[in-house]
Order: structure tokens, then sequence, then C-alpha cells
């Protein structure tokens, strides 16, 4: 049984840093695609970024490009999100997700499997 947990999410200020993290159990991280997505109230659920966990390859969208990162510890079968410079607008719940196709979508409907969620909070 394929299970994604994230944490790592909590309140911050504008301007600060958070990184969460997203343990996975039941799959192989070298065949999948890990991505990163987000929703804020009222919105629909948005891209963040994903790697490839083969290659290392990465997309992140344009918004967050520049200031969060995504990084992996294979011993740990663990993703992180690096967030920096984090701002108001980045307020959301932040989803973990793999796509066992081996293509780095931007399209959350190709992932195959989520997490359950974290709460970010960005104050002004």
């Amino acid at each position: 049984q394929v299970q994604l947990v994230e944490s790592g999410g909590g309140l911050v200020q504008a301007g600060g840093s958070l990184i969460l993290s997203c343990v996975a159990s039941g799959l192989t991280f070298g065949s999948y695609v890990l991505g990163w997505f987000r929703q804020a109230p009222g919105k629909e659920r948005e891209f963040v970024g994903a790697t490839r966990w083969s290659n290392g390859n990465t997309d992140y969208a344009d918004s967050v490009k520049g200031r969060f990162t995504i990084s992996r510890d294979n011993a740990k079968n663990t993703v992180y999100l690096q967030m920096n410079s984090l701002k108001p607008e980045d307020t959301a719940v932040y989803y973990c997700a793999a796509d066992k196709s081996f293509i780095l979508s931007r399209d959350g409907t190709r992932y195959d499997y989520w997490g359950q969620g974290t709460q970010v909070t960005v104050s002004s």
C-alpha cells in the first residue's frame, strides 16, 4: 500500500523559510516522479514543482522559481520542498504526489498517489 505523508507546515512571517518533507512508503522512488502541489482556499490546485527521481531533473512553477527547491534523501525515501522568501500568496495546503509514468508533468491528474497535505500560512 502506497502512502505519502507530508510534514513541516506551519505559520511563518513573510520573507521567512520553511522546509516540507514527504515520506513515502510502499513504493520505490527510483521509478517515480515526485511532485508538489498546493491549494489555497477558494482556488484550484496548482503545480509547485516536481522532480524525476531517477535523474534528478526538476521543474518549477514560475511563481516559485528561484525561491523553492526540491531535494531528496534516497536512504530515507523522503523528498523535501525548501521554501525561502515566502510570501502571503504562498499560503495554501501543500501536497506531495507520486506519478509512476516517468513523465515530468505539471498536470495533477497524471499523479497516482497523494499525501494528505500540510498547511502553510504566511503572514504579512
